[in-house]
């Protein structure tokens, strides 16, 4: 059995790699823009509106839920998601914070 090298790792940067994996695909950065774009809890629409089937967008809400930054209900056949609203604005300071530590001083990227 391997040894998965991840979990040697602190929580904190653990969570701040799993977050970057679910953005690390186009596919899901569009499905968070479709559910900011309707700020409400979404069922079938994400499929209407992206060019996925229905299984490779329940796949990326997998992704997404996984990672926290969706929540998701199961009404009858339908499953209703949601933007997590609360978990990013408590991960949006860890994420800043790591990206103003990437940068070098009197770098321009910052």
């Amino acid at each position: 059995m391997a040894l998965n090298k991840a979990n040697t790792f602190p929580a904190d940067i653990q969570e701040l790699a799993l977050i970057a994996k679910a953005l690390g695909h186009p596919a899901r950065i569009a499905i968070l823009q479709t559910l900011a774009q309707r700020n409400s809890c979404i069922c079938g629409e994400i499929v209407e509106v992206l060019p996925l089937s229905q299984a490779t967008v329940s796949q990326h809400l997998k992704a997404l839920k996984e990672a926290g930054l969706v929540t998701g209900e199961v009404e009858g056949v339908k499953s209703c998601y949601c933007i997590n609203y609360s978990y990013l604005q408590s991960v949006a300071p860890k994420l800043t914070q790591l990206l103003a530590a990437l940068c070098l001083p009197n770098a321009d990227c910052c």
